[in-house]
């Protein structure tokens, strides 16, 4: 791993994907809550205030970012499923991660948060038409963007901060 920020690599999409593909995709965001599960399992509180990296965020940053993110995502393909290329607000994940409620607030209350809203997104993904993932929002720094790459894109970002912590337990040892 040559930069600790992307243990698994940059997000690169390829698209238009296949049947095939989508349905990996599908697979991996369902699984990514057990994934980041798994790899804050037995962690003592030392540990999760832990960054992943020099200057990076700690463990329990990364567990609550997560399903800050993918609440975002949810909401932004509900957006693009029930209004013609609607303009979505970013929001400042940095800051986010410093407010209170993410220093304070046990992993526990964002793991099972993550479990249902994925359980919620999920079922809603899996009821897409083909045309629907054809559907876009824009968003203001990135332009505008499918339902088919942000599927790409957010399967990719749970990878990416599970492998986050993952990494950091393989090279701590712990």
């Amino acid at each position: 791993m040559d930069d600790p920020r992307y243990p698994v690599g940059k997000f690169e999409y390829d698209g238009p994907m296949s049947d095939e593909q989508r349905c990996a995709f599908l697979s991996e965001l369902a699984d990514a809550p057990a994934k980041l599960r798994a790899a804050v399992k037995d962690l003592s509180e030392g540990q999760l205030d832990t960054p992943y990296r020099p200057g990076g965020w700690t463990v329990r940053q990364v567990v609550h970012h997560v399903p800050d993110s993918h609440m975002n995502s949810y909401v932004r393909f509900k957006l693009a499923l029930t209004e013609d290329e609607p303009t979505i607000k970013p929001y400042a994940e940095d800051k986010w991660a410093e407010l209170a409620d993410t220093k304070a607030t046990p992993v526990e209350v964002s793991l099972a948060l993550l479990d249902s809203l994925h359980d919620r997104w999920v079922r809603l993904l899996r009821s897409l038409t083909p045309d629907d993932w054809k559907r876009t929002f824009r968003h203001p720094e990135l332009g505008t963007m499918t339902l088919e790459k942000t599927l790409a894109l957010y399967a990719w970002h749970g990878r990416h901060h599970v492998a986050h912590i993952t990494e950091l337990r393989k090279q701590m040892s712990w």
